[in-house]
């Protein structure tokens, strides 16, 4: 015989319905049953869905710089067959202040090559590297904020490639200009060639991550974490970094290559408080529409 009597307390399991998504998660836990996708809601599904544990982070940082590595290779392959013509292109700035690089090691030939093929190829990769880049960081941000992803490559690719121009162009002739024909006037130059591209290298690579500083302060603007009223309070601070930093990273110790990094980093600084204002404004006009829907 069909038993039909229920406790006072009881309730029909078709009635059960979980309250919130916090319940559907804890629901896991207390019972090992599945939750029904219908069972989450929106804002939570995109608060949540981004999670990763450490583990995973760690993971997905291995697999994003043997993706950037692979590429890098390949790049590199690209500027090995190139080397004649990009040997000439590098040499170019130099002009005829010094008429003929010399190497004073066997082993000299295959760096200096190395050094102009990886040159290469980290341009080359440039938009492969960010978006390894983007692809890392994007499973923490809400969906709203992945749209940015195309801004974000072309941007950053434009100032990376507008950092190693501005290098080759200005700050490179001016150095050699400098050190060469004023400093060294009354010396007979003999440069090596391993020297020679070990300094071009260096500004040009360095120029185009230092111009990378807008687009870093715009996400980090976007996100919330750093503010124009921030920026501009902390600006002696900043320059105070910004000569050290320059200090570091310049090839050669003079004043003169010192000023040619702490100029162009200040003025990437001061419009990075211009951009940083822009984004603020949109993340407001973005939270105000929020929460009038």
């Amino acid at each position: 015989m069909e038993n039909d009597s229920k406790g006072p307390n009881q309730t029909p399991p078709e009635q059960l319905e979980p309250a919130s998504a916090d319940d559907a998660l804890t629901s896991i836990y207390d019972s090992g049953a599945p939750v029904d996708d219908s069972d989450w809601s929106e804002p939570k599904e995109k608060e949540l869905g981004g999670r990763m544990t450490f583990l995973e982070h760690l993971d997905e940082l291995r697999k994003r710089i043997m993706y950037s590595l692979i590429a890098l290779v390949l790049t590199s392959v690209a500027g090995w067959v190139l080397r004649e013509e990009l040997f000439q292109i590098l040499r170019a700035p130099l002009g005829d202040a010094v008429p003929t690089l010399v190497y004073t090691r066997v082993t000299d030939t295959f760096t200096i090559w190395l050094k102009i093929a990886v040159a290469f190829g980290i341009f080359l990769a440039c938009p492969f590297l960010l978006l390894q880049v983007w692809l890392f960081i994007s499973p923490g941000l809400y969906r709203k904020e992945k749209r940015y992803a195309i801004p974000f490559l072309l941007s950053g690719t434009a100032l990376f490639v507008s950092g190693g121009l501005f290098a080759y162009y200005l700050i490179i002739p001016l150095s050699l200009n400098f050190l060469i024909k004023e400093l060294g006037a009354s010396l007979q130059p003999m440069l090596t060639a391993v020297d020679y591209f070990s300094f071009v290298v260096i500004i040009v690579i360095g120029m185009g991550g230092v111009f990378q500083l807008p687009v870093l302060v715009a996400f980090l603007s976007l996100f919330g974490l750093i503010t124009p009223g921030f920026l501009w309070k902390n600006f002696r601070y900043a320059v105070l970094l910004i000569v050290i930093v320059a200090a570091v990273i310049s090839p050669t110790p003079d004043a003169l290559n010192l000023t040619f990094w702490v100029g162009p980093m200040i003025v990437l600084y001061l419009s990075s408080i211009v951009v940083s204002w822009v984004f603020q404004r949109r993340r407001a006009r973005a939270e105000a529409r929020e929460q009038k829907d």
